[in-house]
């Protein structure tokens, strides 16, 4: 006998599809003024700046067409859990465009080490002092959604690398100002390079667990497994599954062994009301067995 429930759901990201759209137009908007500042003033840090912005730009488009696909509706019938992961493969590449961002601008920080390099500070701190603007709203936006979906947690943090970019850029202006040397450009454009690189990893980290699998975050599978078997009636509990679909939806598989003279429906109940009350586990696929001898084991 087993339970499920339907897949109707509405994907966390999807709920706050708003909030990216507008994020997006600013982001996109801004994005040109400073790569054009940057190149014109020979900043670094600008520039450096300016590449974190292409890749939020991208990032964000790729965010937004996530949401798209995931409540696109399946006419092949053959992906049985929708689209949903199309969002974590987005966040995936936020992480790739951090990375190599951070990976382009040490490489061109590096370079300039000992090079004499003219910087015109005040470029810098005017469009710093815009994109800090543009990116402090955005991520005034982003930020009731960050919690919720990894695909927003993705551009969020994307926009928080580039809010440090952008103060980054600032102080980098007012150093330069007041010494005269670019040396300070090119150190806080490395600054700026390392700061997103830890971002990235720390992300990265996240969407490789829900890629793998693995059990929700703060879900324990041996305190699952235990609050199952004490549900009245249940003797054993195997073949216990936890993963991830995407952000928001945790789904959950597990054979019961129910005494002969249980209610089964009554143990199917209580075990769906544990998953989701205690664990957040919205959909579960429960089999109640009453003979533990007719499960075979699996061979992998």
């Amino acid at each position: 006998m087993g339970a499920g429930h339907g897949h109707g759901h509405a994907s966390a990201s999807g709920r706050h599809r708003w909030r990216l759209t507008v994020a997006f137009c600013l982001v996109a908007g801004f994005f040109g003024v400073e790569l054009g500042f940057g190149l014109w003033s020979g900043s670094l840090a600008l520039l450096s700046d300016a590449g974190h912005m292409a890749a939020d730009v991208v990032a964000l488009g790729a965010a937004l067409a996530a949401t798209r696909i995931a409540t696109r509706k399946d006419t092949t019938g053959m992906r049985t859990f929708g689209s949903y992961r199309a969002e974590v493969f987005a966040s995936g590449l936020a992480v790739l465009l951090m990375l190599g961002v951070a990976a382009y601008v040490s490489i061109a920080a590096i370079g300039r080490i000992g090079a004499s390099v003219e910087v015109e500070s005040g470029a810098m701190l005017i469009v710093g002092a815009i994109g800090l603007a543009v990116n402090v709203a955005a991520l005034l936006l982003l930020r009731g959604g960050a919690n919720e979906s990894l695909n927003v947690k993705g551009a969020y943090l994307e926009v928080v690398a580039d809010t440090v970019g952008s103060v980054g850029v600032i102080v980098a202006g007012v150093l330069v100002a007041r010494t005269g040397s670019a040396w300070w450009d090119t150190a806080i454009a490395f600054a700026i390079a390392v700061f997103v690189a830890v971002r990235a990893v720390i992300l990265g980290r996240e969407v490789l667990a829900v890629l793998g699998q693995h059990a929700p975050a703060g879900v324990e599978p041996a305190r699952v497994e235990d609050e199952l078997a004490g549900i009245a009636g249940v003797t054993d509990v195997h073949d216990l599954h936890l993963w991830t679909l995407t952000s928001g939806m945790n789904v959950a598989t597990a054979h019961l062994v129910a005494a002969t003279a249980a209610d089964t429906d009554g143990v199917l109940a209580a075990a769906r009301d544990v998953l989701r009350q205690q664990f957040g586990v919205e959909h579960a696929t429960l089999q109640v067995e009453t003979d533990p001898a007719s499960c075979h084991e699996m061979s992998w």
